[in-house]
């Protein structure tokens, strides 16, 4: 079996909002993307709704390379949102924005799933951030998609960034996920025994015209449809990039670790998908407050201990691809509390100083506009 590259690549999804409002743009001047993409190539496109953007970075050899795009990427579209008089937000949900009055992007793939999906296209005013790892054997990306389900509950809980939906206060740390879990092809992969069984199932929904081809298949994690890699999907974004960064690199260890153990005839245990779907809820409803449940052990534990127990099963992991510093900061996500905790933190500490509801949300979006484009001092 060919040795997996575990390349990086970061997808991020953005919104646009207006500063004096705060609320989203729904109708940003069309020049505005044109010189995004002069600045920035095939590594910018519009989204769903014409107040998204979408950034990519190249193919990464390295985490600190994946770092330096996110950073140059995220500063180089919020600089020029700034010229049109626009600012940039990385959150899964807008604080108060109402996606009855969002625009569709008018392209053919956009306007089509608008058509398939009906209502349920129209409220997908949700953001998230894609983490994909070069594996480029097939048998090798369906066997770590198996594996590697049961930690994205954990990926889940840090990341975590959308906890308003027009303007209330959901109660979850992550809104996104219930509305993307209105798609169809959503969710905890199912498990496939080989390439082959997960390649005629695709085959089964492409040659009975449900789907054009395996992009729309939204799983939390799959084989990717246009890279040899294996894509992480159900993370929010975070505002804080160096979270992202942590998040990502989180990952990478993981597949790596995953990989070192099958090198060794061993394997991570199989759990049952309906299992991994409680913590799935967990992770939405609670983020990193509330723990998850240890299958192994049988009982609720809590997330800093899980977080310092996988910190410890991928540290060969993350020494070997170059990332160790990077993993730790995840220490720092459980001090500072994730996007979420922050939100509202931000927006609870304003009501308390007098502010209205309106009021309060708008400081949310101050909050989220400023930590997007924050970056350590170390990064340049």
């Amino acid at each position: 079996m060919q040795k997996p590259s575990f390349t990086i690549g970061i997808e991020e999804e953005y919104l646009l909002v207006n500063p004096e409002t705060r609320d989203l743009e729904p109708s940003p001047p069309p020049e505005l993307l044109e010189k995004c993409e002069e600045a920035l190539g095939n590594h910018v496109s519009p989204e769903l709704l014409r107040a998204q953007i979408e950034v990519a970075t190249p193919v990464c050899s390295s985490m600190q390379e994946a770092r330096d795009e996110v950073a140059r990427l995220r500063r180089t579209v919020a600089g020029i949102a700034d010229e049109f008089g626009l600012g940039l937000i990385a959150a899964s949900t807008h604080p108060f924005a109402e996606w009855e009055q969002q625009k569709t992007t008018e392209k053919e793939r956009y306007l089509s799933l608008a058509d398939d999906l009906q209502q349920i296209a129209h409220r997908m005013l949700t953001c998230g951030m894609h983490v994909h790892i070069g594996m480029e054997d097939e048998e090798l990306r369906v066997d770590l998609m198996n594996q590697a389900a049961y930690f994205l509950p954990h990926l889940l809980a840090l990341s975590t960034s959308s906890p308003f939906w027009e303007g209330r206060s959901t109660g979850l740390k992550s809104y996104r996920l219930s509305v993307m879990d209105e798609l169809p092809r959503t969710g905890v992969p199912q498990q496939f025994s080989s390439w082959g069984e997960y390649k005629r199932t695709v085959d089964v929904l492409v040659n009975a015209g449900l789907i054009e081809d395996a992009s729309k298949i939204w799983w939390d994690l799959r084989p990717s449809a246009r890279f040899p890699t294996l894509e992480m999907r159900i993370t929010d974004i975070c505002p804080l990039a160096e979270d992202s960064i942590c998040i990502a690199a989180i990952f990478a260890c993981v597949c790596r670790m995953l990989y070192r153990l099958r090198r060794q005839n061993q394997r991570w245990r199989s759990y049952p998908p309906v299992l991994i779907r409680e913590n799935r809820w967990r992770a939405q409803r609670y983020g990193t407050e509330e723990g998850l449940v240890d299958f192994g052990k049988g009982c609720l534990v809590p997330f800093a201990e899980l977080i310092e127990e996988l910190l410890e099963l991928i540290r060969e992991d993350a020494e070997e691809l170059g990332c160790a510093s990077e993993i730790k900061h995840v220490r720092t996500i459980m001090e500072r509390g994730t996007g979420a905790d922050r939100q509202l933190e931000r927006f609870i500490a304003l009501k308390e100083a007098g502010a209205g509801e309106r009021e309060a949300l708008q400081g949310v979006v101050d909050l989220i506009r400023d930590e997007t484009v924050s970056f350590p001092e170390s990064w340049g």
